[in-house]
Parts: C-alpha cells; structure tokens; sequence
C-alpha cells in the first residue's frame, strides 16, 4: 500500500527509518491549523505502521519549526472559537500525547530554526539530535504573551530551573551547541552530517528489543515524578508485564547470552538479536 500524502507533511523512508518531515518551507514550518491535522493523522497510522522501526520528525528547508503561525493559527481563528477549539485540542495531541505516547522511538532531528510551541515537540521526543547551528529560542516575551500551552512546563522538566527562566524570560536565542548543555539535546553534530548521523543512531535503535525499547521508554517517562516507592513498585508490575508481552524475555535470552554462552559482553558490540543470525 502507498504511503498516504498531505498538504503540510511529507513521509520518506530510509528502510525502516520514517521521517515526518514540516513541509511549510516558506513560513519556516510554523503550525498551521492545517498542519496539526495532518501530523495528528500521520502519528496515528505510523504508530500502527509496521515498515516504521524508527520515527525522525524533522523540517524542510532551514527550518526545524518556527511555532505556532501566528496569523492562521491564532489571528485566523479568533472569531471562530469552535475552530480554535478543534485546531488547540489537535495541536495538543499530537505534540504531547501521540508522541509521548508513539510505541517507537522517536527522534528529533533539529535542522534549523526551532522557536516557541516548537519546544513542545521537541521535549516529546525520546532522542534529538540537532545541528549545531541550528537556531533555538522562545520570543514570545518579545510579543507580550507567555511560553504557553504547556512550553513552559516542558522547560522546567527539560532542563534546570536556571536555564528555563533566563531563556524564557529574555528570548535570547541560543545554538544546537548550548542545546546540548543544557540538555534540550542528546547531540549537535555539523549540518551536512546531521542526516546521516541521526540515521546511524535509528540503526543502533532499531537493533534493541522493540518491546524492550518501549517498554523502557515507557517506564523512564513515567518514573520521572514518582516516589521511589511508588517507582519501585511500577518498574516491577512493567517487567513483569513486559515477559508475558514478549518470549524473548520471558526466555532470558540476553540473560543467557550473557551468562551461559558468553556470547555478549557490554561495551564489546552490539547484542545479536536471535532472528539477525
């Protein structure tokens, strides 16, 4: 079956790698009302979409995201309030619950400009990788309004309190570098390489356990603002229901490979899952 297309996204595959590419080059790929209709889509048919391994959500052109269109998103909406309605209840689904949620792991892939709402998305995904001078920065201090939706909390999580209100409350811009340091990004690699770099770690990905995989990301999301005791308890229910959802585990086999063949030593290569032999 072809893939499905849309007015404000494109899909491209490269094996079992999918990138979700922003397709509003002209308007830095700013979210439209439009757009947020056509991701929510395409997140919930590759969730279920058995070519897809790994997702990368990335930009055309330049940009990575430039936020929320100002003019079709909030201007063209103002006296519509049930297309408001529909288009913020979309726009929130898609950055926060179907990406926190996707069953496969995400990564951003930061090409350029990411600015405002743009942050949502990005703290969604599990992995980013960014350009190194890709352009970060939340302007909206310098339009009279707030990091809303729920940007600023995004932040607070993200990264330390320090660094959430000097950026939110000056708008300085900062680069994929500073990213990284301030823990927006896992790494910032030179533009031309970005692409390929982001593709080399959906391949390290792609060779785990992908129930392993999702349920670690699962748990890591949902231990954050836990108790340790409460935390305790939940990580133990997750295993377990993680061996009866998958025979490789309740086999032991990496346990196995590890401790009787001796076969996979950490740090010394990849583990061989059965089926790559």
């Amino acid at each position: 079956m072809a893939d499905k297309t849309y007015e404000n996204i494109k899909i491209e595959r490269e094996g079992n790698v999918t990138f979700l590419v922003l397709n509003r080059p002209e308007k830095r790929n700013a979210m439209s009302p439009g757009l947020h209709y056509d991701v929510q889509d395409a997140l919930r048919w590759l969730d279920d979409d058995a070519q897809t391994r790994v997702l990368v959500l990335t930009g055309a052109g330049d940009s990575w995201c430039a936020g929320q269109d100002l003019k079709l998103y909030f201007r063209e909406t103002s006296n519509n309030p049930m297309e408001r309605k529909r288009s913020n209840a979309a726009s929130h689904n898609w950055r926060w619950e179907l990406l926190t949620r996707f069953s496969k792991p995400t990564i951003a892939m930061v090409n350029g400009f990411c600015f405002g709402g743009a942050f949502t998305q990005l703290c969604a995904c599990d992995f980013a990788i960014t350009a190194e001078d890709a352009t970060f920065g939340l302007s909206e201090v310098n339009w009279g309004i707030l990091p809303g939706g729920i940007v600023s909390w995004n932040l607070t999580d993200m990264m330390l309190p320090r660094h959430a209100m000097y950026y939110a409350a000056t708008g300085e811009p900062f680069d994929g570098k500073r990213a990284v340091e301030i823990g927006l990004a896992n790494f910032a690699v030179p533009r031309d390489q970005l692409r390929a770099k982001t593709l080399e770690f959906a391949a390290k990905l792609e060779k785990l356990n992908p129930s392993v995989l999702r349920y670690t990301k699962e748990a890591v999301r949902a231990v954050r603002h836990m108790s340790a005791d409460d935390a305790r308890d939940y990580l133990g229910a997750k295993q377990d229901s993680l061996a009866r959802a998958d025979k490789e585990i309740a086999d032991k086999v990496g346990m196995k490979k590890f401790l009787d063949e001796k076969s996979y030593r950490p740090g010394l290569g990849p583990y061989q899952r059965p089926e790559e032999k």
